[in-house]
């Protein structure tokens, strides 16, 4: 049994599965190749957007110590943002880490040093130090005026220095256990079977609709079709499947009967060999006939052209 719209729906459902199943793949594969990470890329502490913050809509929260050598510096030297960072100053660095980490303020300002490190401690990646040194201050130890000790401590340092000790202790002290190739692995999930659920959703409605109308169809040939044909011409029956249109005319069902015929088959030997000798008889007419004709022509007489039956053995 040939349909006609039927076909044409699961053609279209397979058709449509490939366009949703391919859309979904390409942009989960560029999901998990492209990847990056969303900060906010200041300059410094002279941003414009932080030595102004009221020119950025919406304006960023951060903040600082107070009273600290960063909170004297910015009140000195940025009025205007001093002024504005008031309200979402922390009164400790662990307040100030943990409100970034959380999202209540954009960025914290601090001792550069000190950021380094509190960023290298954290083991998700979570933080990350932006911008220029605003200014750079060295540290120093004090001793007493005229120290024996003062010529040694400098000898040993500039030793450190010249020989990589010095930043040997920098990268143990400053490495923490932030890695930054963990971090990158963490940033996109691998492709997964529910990503493309809908897809196959999709196929499965198609293949279940399909199959209604396939049962349909069959009962219909089985048990409806020689009671609907008394009544209908096959126009109506025809949108539903072609060969259920086809069935209710009488070329069709001559159609139908050619087709039965040529796929016949015997369900005894008995028959079958009956079957196997006239069309052998059959066969032999055939050439009889071919070979009086030939001889016909070689007596000069033009046998008259005869139209055989189609055979359906």
């Amino acid at each position: 049994m040939s349909t006609y719209y039927l076909f044409r729906f699961m053609t279209n459902v397979w058709a449509l599965f490939a366009v949703v199943f391919l859309a979904i793949y390409t942009a989960n594969l560029a999901a998990f190749m492209i990847t990056r990470e969303e900060f906010h890329e200041f300059s410094g502490v002279d941003d414009h957007r932080l030595a102004k913050p009221f020119s950025h809509k919406p304006m960023f929260k951060f903040g600082t110590i107070p009273w600290s050598h960063t909170d004297s510096t910015l009140a000195k030297y940025f009025k205007e943002m001093h002024s504005y960072m008031r309200a979402f100053n922390k009164s400790s660095v662990a307040d100030g880490i943990e409100a970034v980490i959380t999202g209540d303020m954009d960025a914290f300002i601090y001792d550069g040093t000190v950021l380094d490190y509190l960023v290298a401690q954290d083991e998700d990646c979570r933080l990350l130090t932006v911008g220029s040194w605003y200014a750079m201050t060295g540290y120093g130890l004090a001793f007493s005026r005229n120290s024996k000790y003062l010529q040694m401590f400098n000898k040993q340092l500039l030793d450190y220095r010249d020989n990589g000790d010095l930043e040997r202790l920098r990268r143990y002290w400053m490495t923490g256990t932030c890695k930054p190739g963990k971090e990158v692995q963490k940033s996109s999930d691998p492709l997964a079977l529910e990503q493309f659920l809908s897809a196959f959703l999709l196929l499965m409605m198609g293949i279940l609709l399909a199959a209604v109308f396939l049962l349909l169809e069959h009962l219909y040939f089985k048990y409806i079709r020689q009671h609907l044909a008394k009544s209908d011409d096959g126009g109506t029956c025809a949108i539903f499947s072609l060969s259920v249109g086809k069935s209710l005319t009488f070329r069709g069902a001559v159609y139908e009967a050619q087709d039965i015929l040529r796929h016949h088959r015997c369900k005894d030997p008995i028959c079958d060999t009956h079957l196997w000798k006239v069309k052998h008889e059959l066969d032999m007419a055939k050439i009889r006939i071919r070979q009086l004709e030939k001889d016909l022509e070689a007596h000069g007489i033009k046998p008259t052209q005869t139209k055989y039956a189609p055979s359906f053995f």
